[in-house]
């Protein structure tokens, strides 16, 4: 018995000493050996506070602060706020003001940079990143759409009950820094009108353009249609977020269309109708209508969303759509 016991205990040391031989099974991860455990931010190129530091991380060591520095400048806010989530000296360096205040200055340029230099010390402490997150801003990297639905009757001869059919169609709206915007209405999807919602675009395709101002969070717009009678097209919208500084929404308070006079037609139609009541016109035969259908909030659109959108899924897939 007691040598049974005996043999027993070296068998189990044999084991043990085994087992920890083998270390266990690490699962090796080398990506994490891109991120440095010494987090410095990047000091603008040139500045008397940059020192030659040795970062531990691969790819700081790869990319210089100068370099680095000169990417994040040529950066969106949005591509640099995706930036800023890839580790902690990005994030800081993120915040440098210099880059906040280009983005600033050219979202609005319209005000004109003393204007902007005034309320971003009376309103935003003198922070540039506090100005982008909290003024309202109009974006102009993709399309501001409304999708509007409506049943219509059909009819069906020789049979007791007619059909119903649900109509769906969009407005779109594409506007730009120089205070310029399109407009188009039409039935077709995002991905096929984002296309052609510039300029270049032919008059037959249906695009507009007109001349807008931002005061605050509301948004005037008009826009000429040509023809015989000529007729100009009032907005009025109010800009909100759903998140800090994604100026994704838009209100529709209002739409008008009235007639001008021939001589007060011109390029600025804006600044001819601006200060007109909604029932006012200036051509007997173009009465002023305030439009009460199709009010439906704009949705923001990213031009590198515009073919994933959910906008664009069929009338059988989505028949109505909750901006939020």
């Amino acid at each position: 018995m007691t040598s049974d016991h005996a043999s027993k205990i070296p068998a189990e040391l044999e084991s043990a000493l085994r087992l920890r031989a083998a270390q266990f099974i690490v699962t090796q991860r080398p990506w994490l050996d891109l991120y440095g455990v010494n987090v410095r931010p990047v000091a603008p190129f040139g500045s008397a506070s940059s020192k030659p530091v040795v970062d531990s991380a691969l790819l700081h060591r790869s990319l210089p602060d100068e370099l680095l520095f000169e990417i994040f400048a040529r950066m969106t806010p949005y591509n640099m706020g995706q930036a800023a989530c890839v580790c902690q000296k990005w994030r800081y360096t993120i915040r440098n003001p210099v880059f906040w205040r280009n983005a600033c200055l050219k979202a609005w340029q319209v005000s004109g940079v003393v204007e902007n230099y005034k309320i971003l010390q009376s309103k935003y402490d003198g922070s540039w990143r506090k100005m982008w997150l909290s003024r309202p801003r109009i974006r102009v990297d993709g399309l501001y759409v409304s999708r509007n639905t409506y049943i219509r009757a059909g009819v069906a001869e020789w049979k007791v009950t007619n059909p119903v059919h649900l109509v769906c169609y969009f407005r779109y709206l594409r506007f730009y820094p120089s205070g310029r915007f399109l407009y188009k209405n039409s039935s077709q999807k995002v991905k096929d009108v984002a296309r052609y919602m510039n300029f270049r675009a032919p008059k037959v395709d249906g695009v507009y353009s007109g001349h807008y101002t931002l005061s605050e969070d509301k948004v005037e717009a008009a826009v000429m249609y040509p023809g015989l009678r000529p007729t100009v097209w009032r907005i009025r919208l109010r800009l909100r977020s759903t998140v800090a500084g994604a100026n994704n929404r838009m209100d529709l308070l209002s739409i008008v269309t009235s007639g001008v006079d021939d001589s007060e037609v011109s390029e600025d139609i804006l600044g001819v109708v601006e200060g007109w009541q909604d029932n006012e016109t200036h051509n007997p035969d173009v009465p002023a209508i305030t439009h009460k259908r199709g009010l439906t909030p704009f949705v923001f659109v990213p031009f590198e969303e515009v073919e994933t959108s959910v906008l664009n899924l069929p009338i059988e897939r989505m028949d109505y759509y909750v901006p939020g």
